[in-house]
């Protein structure tokens, strides 16, 4: 029963750090508004993130942007005649990149930005606990960048990046429903006084729906390096093809931290007395008395861009994304001696490489003044037979519109909302019955949106 405490646990902690539901597509407000296409755009800076190749086509000796966006999702669960929603707090991902034009055909720069970060808040005392109760998770990028133009038509560029991550979760190491179970358990151990029966049992049902005790686990990753490369070309004065490929980063947690919270001291100390008198098998695994380490990559993405100009105001740009996340395919963690003697967890998780397409438009009004609007489609690399709350990926379909003003020669504000739909999806996870070591599955149908409204300024000159 304690290994499977703690492999659910883990297994919780790390699905949530590497799932589609986390891939941020906010890395440019202006690109935000056109359905994040970028690839066969020359966008000046924030070419860094889309297609280095662009940075080569810099007009302007400096070039900065930064942003921030506001997200607030939602996800429903329901199973019959049982709803739960999540409450889940604004993530506020960023973006900073700064060009700069070194010669007429060779360009750098550097860029920081928020690739993968969000928070899903399920509650303490929903069903599903035993697998996630909250999240959240943050990350960063700095990727410093060069680009050459061949020739006036051609262009390559590359850029290095350097990541680090930060997780924070909570799940249930036993559900309220199991807890209840505990009860009819106790009443058969022959070495506990029927006082102290009494008394356990009495506490049980007085928590009724609720969890008895938790874990909260934190881990901080290792630097990790990996690179972003790009060919652009002008087919004509109106059309730009563009090809970009960035790598897949292998983030590395070398000493994860646990703590255990329990519903009350009175709860701790029912825990402990059972796990004297049954020989440890009712007990809770001292998880914050050990650390864990583990390896897990972020996919890969290859792009393909194009961009239309039929007129000097119109610009009408098609991307289409390869992610490899079939590079997700298992779960290894390994922990120290002092927790369950180094034992090591190996957990399947096969992922599948999905296409995301995306097409936008922009038109310029005046001298002053851009629109904005774009439309894209993110298929989910979870299979339905691993369906697991912590990350509740289902194919999406994104809208969006923006819009760009020059109250001055140099400065441009940026604006743009987004707006994202789960089309919905009916999934299943396997697991354990802390109390029965019977298998169970918990699965229902999952559905989901979010609002992303984000603000951005660019300077140049």
């Amino acid at each position: 029963m304690k290994k499977i405490f703690l492999l659910l646990a883990v297994c919780a902690y790390f699905g949530s750090v590497f799932a589609e539901g986390y891939q941020v597509n906010v890395l440019s407000t202006r690109q935000t508004g056109m359905g994040h296409v970028g690839t066969g755009m020359k966008l000046g800076a924030e070419s860094m993130h889309f297609n280095p190749a662009g940075l080569a086509f810099l007009k302007q000796t400096f070039d900065f942007s930064a942003g921030v966006s506001f997200i607030k999702s939602d996800v429903k669960f329901k199973n019959g005649d049982y709803i739960a929603k999540t409450n889940n707090s604004i993530s506020t991902p960023l973006y900073v990149y700064a060009g700069f034009k070194i010669y007429d055909n060779f360009s750098a720069g550097i860029a920081l930005t928020t690739p993968y970060g969000s928070s899903l808040d399920w509650g303490k005392d929903w069903k599903g606990a035993s697998l996630i109760q909250d999240i959240s998770l943050k990350s960063y990028v700095v990727q410093p960048t060069f680009a050459y133009k061949i020739t006036d038509r051609l262009s390559v560029g590359v850029g290095f990046s350097l990541a680090v991550g930060q997780v924070n979760l909570s799940r249930a190491m036993m559900s309220a429903d199991e807890f209840q179970l505990l009860g009819g358990m106790v009443g058969k151990l022959p070495n506990l006084p029927d006082a102290e029966k009494q008394a356990v049992t009495g506490m049980i049902s007085k928590l009724e729906g609720s969890v008895p005790v938790s874990a909260t686990l934190d881990g901080k990753t290792k630097v990790c390096a990996g690179f972003n490369v790009g060919v652009m070309y002008d087919v004509c004065e109106k059309v730009t093809l563009g090809l970009s490929y960035r790598s897949k980063l292998l983030m590395k947690v070398d000493a994860g931290k646990a703590t255990v919270d329990y519903a009350s001291l009175q709860v701790e100390q029912m825990f402990g007395a059972l796990s004297a008198v049954t020989g440890g098998k009712v007990t809770i695994p001292p998880l914050n008395k050990g650390t864990f380490k583990a390896e897990l990559p972020l996919p890969s993405n290859l792009t393909l861009g194009v961009s239309y100009r039929p007129t000097e105001r119109w610009n009408v740009a098609f991307d289409l994304q390869y992610v490899g996340w079939n590079a997700y395919d298992s779960l290894n963690v390994m922990f120290t001696p002092n927790v369950l003697n180094g034992y090591t967890i190996n957990s399947e998780k096969d992922y599948k490489n999905t296409v995301i397409a995306r097409i936008g438009a922009q038109y310029k009004t005046t001298k002053r003044l851009d629109l904005r609007a774009g439309i894209y489609f993110d298929q989910s690399p979870i299979r339905k037979d691993n369906f697991n709350p912590e990350t509740p990926g289902m194919n999406k379909l994104g809208t969006s519109v923006g819009l760009s003003f020059v109250p001055l020669k140099h400065l441009m504000i940026d604006l743009s909302f987004l707006y994202i739909h789960g089309l919905g999806s009916n999934g299943s996870y396997s697991m354990k019955n802390m109390i029965t070591n019977t298998d169970e599955t918990f699965g229902g149908k999952y559905t989901s949106n979010a609002c992303t409204t984000s603000l951005g300024v660019a300077y140049r000159f």
